[in-house]
């Protein structure tokens, strides 16, 4: 019960910082790759963040459950 809490815990504030960065403005923005309305689109340098966030939230879910990764 504690390991889901702390993932719980941790899932949310590492969502909450990848959400500042996709809707703040930072130095290395990066072009627009998707418009997705008036004043506001998806940058390059979203993309990253986009990628390390789901790495991370899977990274989190292997070890909540306690999964064991194998090796061949």
């Amino acid at each position: 019960m504690i390991r889901w809490s702390c993932a719980l815990v941790v899932g949310a504030v590492l969502s909450g910082f990848a959400f500042l960065l996709l809707t703040g403005r930072y130095i290395d923005d990066g072009p627009v790759v998707v418009t997705l309305g008036a004043g506001h689109g998806l940058h390059a340098g979203d993309l990253f963040v986009l990628a390390g966030w789901a790495v991370a939230i899977a990274a989190l879910g292997v070890l909540a459950t306690g999964a064991r990764l194998h090796s061949s």
